[in-house]
């Protein structure tokens, strides 16, 4: 940032023409307006997110252009708009990344990034942080951070909270003897295995490719640490004696750690799954954004994760391929009146199929829970 006298006018990382690279422009300096908070930014994150905004064509591109890219901003409270409450000029902060109208049902029911009336986030809709300045729509979008480093903690609101949510939806799953694997200990999972050793009593299982990464993810706190290949869902059956994994989180996003994924985790555990490469315009806020939508006919639930197209078409193959077991299980069942797999569900009472049908059904596909970008 310029070390000069206070001026109507900033410098910003801006992306201003399709295809081409941002450039570093000067431009005049946002005023807060009611309600608002205007930041002096002191760090902003850089993202994979970042590059992704700026490979969309121009044929339905949708945000306004130009626009001031970074959605991981730290800063601290440089003036208060008219009405604006919560903070202090001076407040050293963090902001939240999903904004919504705040008045909604979704959002009343801290679920910003599912707003019904349209979230943005700056960086992605709203200009960003990759500026001296920034104005925050709201002040409950800021999370004070006390004597932090900035520059470490601005990662925080993506690169931190993407693992926190997966996690925390998963928090019942991970008792005392439980297993959590972590398939790539980089930007997103490097900070799951922090959390998970914090907040959990599980065993922390990480894998990546390579023995300075592996040697990485025993630093940040993996009890154990196993090549991601071929041989990485038998190694991690073999570190939980042939059980597999209560949950799984791949932080990866690719077809081969999705299989990995599958292979490696317990019937009817979660397996959330972690989309880098993931469209932030479906995704919204890259954290939290999930919808929901039958698997198999036979009533099982499944979360859709908007990863690449790989993953859902082998799901769609598990599906299809239980879906068939499932109904040969259940015309083999005496009691069974319904004509069709009854999933887990008591009308499927013949202790022979019980079992396998609670295998068919938690599967080692699902749920899945969509966890980041």
């Amino acid at each position: 940032m310029r070390d000069t006298m206070p001026t109507h006018t900033m410098q910003a990382v801006r992306y201003t023409t399709f295809g081409e690279r941002p450039e570093l422009v000067e431009i005049e300096r946002p005023e807060p307006g009611p309600g608002e908070v205007l930041l002096r930014i002191t760090a902003s994150g850089l993202c994979h997110s970042d590059e992704v905004v700026m490979s969309f064509p121009e044929e339905g591109y949708p945000y306004p252009m130009p626009m001031t890219l970074g959605h991981e901003p730290a800063g601290v409270v440089e003036a208060l708009g008219e009405g604006a409450t919560g903070v202090e000029v001076g407040d050293a902060v963090i902001v939240y990344g999903c904004w919504g109208c705040g008045v909604c049902a979704m959002c009343a029911s801290g679920r910003e990034q599912l707003c019904l009336r349209g979230m943005v986030s700056p960086g992605l809709g709203r200009d960003g942080a990759m500026a001296e300045y920034m104005v925050v729509d709201t002040a409950r979008h800021l999370v004070p951070i006390g004597d932090l480093d900035p520059v470490r903690a601005a990662s925080l609101t993506d690169a931190a909270l993407t693992p926190y949510e997966a996690i925390k939806k998963v928090l019942p799953h991970l008792t005392g003897g439980s297993t959590a694997v972590v398939i790539g200990a980089g930007g997103l999972g490097h900070v799951a295995i922090q959390l998970l050793r914090q907040l959990t009593s599980a065993k922390v299982i990480a894998l990546d490719v390579g023995e300075e990464k592996l040697a990485f993810a025993r630093e940040m706190g993996a009890h154990e640490t196993v090549e991601s290949n071929a041989d990485a869902a038998a190694r991690v059956r073999e570190l939980t004696d042939g059980i597999g994994a209560e949950v799984v989180l791949d932080f990866v996003g690719i077809d081969a750690t999705g299989a990995t994924a599958m292979a490696a985790v317990q019937v009817g555990a979660p397996w959330c799954a972690s989309a880098r490469a993931a469209d932030p315009r479906r995704s919204g806020c890259s954290p939290r954004r999930t919808t929901s939508r039958c698997a198999p006919r036979c009533g099982a639930r499944a979360r859709r994760c908007s990863s690449s197209s790989g993953w859902r078409s082998a799901a769609r193959s598990a599906s299809r391929r239980r879906r068939t077991r499932s109904r040969r299980h259940c015309r083999r069942t005496p009691t069974s009146t319904t004509g069709r797999c009854a999933g887990a569900r008591s009308s499927c009472r013949d202790s022979r199929w019980r079992p396998r049908h609670a295998a068919q059904h938690g599967g080692g596909c699902g749920p899945r829970i969509r966890a980041d970008r």
